[in-house]
């Protein structure tokens, strides 16, 4: 999967032709069950929980606890976009970008978030893994953040290649903010044309690309990494 970090994206490509995120209006959040489900708040993170298994999980991983905490800690108090802000730039800091089968010695491998800071490295789904768990663990409502699948198109680069990106709803039918490992900097969906959404998923299920918002079906069911790695990082003490 694409991941190569980006140091920035140049004008050229954010005036490229709206057909990423905005244009298709698959950002839109339109189902009622979503609406209802916007103010529920998200389950705590399990300190103690997370530092036993950080100790099992390797020195990496226990050696960024401390920072880890502080920043779970430090940004409960945040206002919700500084919080964003405060969660992609750890991640996007902390972890390198390796291609999985350099880090696991396979094609493809989910790391849960403690795996990630363990080695120090990821693939894109690594980075919109942890950022989604630390975003919970914050209080953010889970019926606001979506893994996305993409198409990105990258600069000097012939097509698009896959990839993907964390997308943080501010409130119902709101345009989504994307954190992506590509990008240091959080932008609205409108200002990535170079992404295409191809689906999107979490916790709360599965949409599809052109599909008005409507959840296609049970996330866990349809994406047999996706319920591996999450079952595996709710064991670690995230919510």
């Amino acid at each position: 999967m694409l991941c190569t970090p980006d140091p920035a994206l140049p004008a050229a490509t954010q005036a490229r032709q709206t057909a990423g995120f905005f244009a298709s209006g698959f950002w839109r959040l339109l189902t009622p069950v979503l609406l209802l489900a916007l103010s529920l708040p998200a389950a705590a993170w399990d300190p103690s929980q997370l530092r036993a298994a950080a100790r099992r999980i390797g020195p990496g991983a226990n050696a960024a606890m401390a920072p880890l905490s502080d920043l779970l800690g430090s940004a409960t108090a945040m206002g919700e976009f500084e919080r964003v802000r405060a969660i992609n730039a750890f991640f996007n800091e902390r972890l390198a970008w390796r291609l999985d089968r350099d880090i696991w010695g396979v094609q493809d491998r989910w790391a849960t978030p403690l795996e990630a800071l363990d080695k120090g490295q990821g693939d894109c789904e690594d980075y919109a893994i942890a950022k989604y768990a630390s975003l919970l663990a914050v209080g953010t409502a889970p019926e606001r953040l979506r893994l996305v699948y993409v198409r990105a198109q990258q600069p000097r680069q012939p097509g698009t290649q896959a990839h993907m990106v964390l997308a943080y709803y501010a409130s119902f039918g709101a345009e989504p903010l994307i954190l992506d490992n590509l990008s240091p900097e959080v932008l609205p969906a409108s200002r990535r044309p170079d992404l295409a959404p191809v689906f999107s998923f979490s916790a709360v299920g599965l949409w599809q690309a052109g599909g008005g918002g409507a959840r296609a079906s049970d996330a866990l069911r349809r994406l047999s990494k996706w319920r591996d790695v999450w079952s595996r990082t709710r064991a670690e003490g995230w919510p």
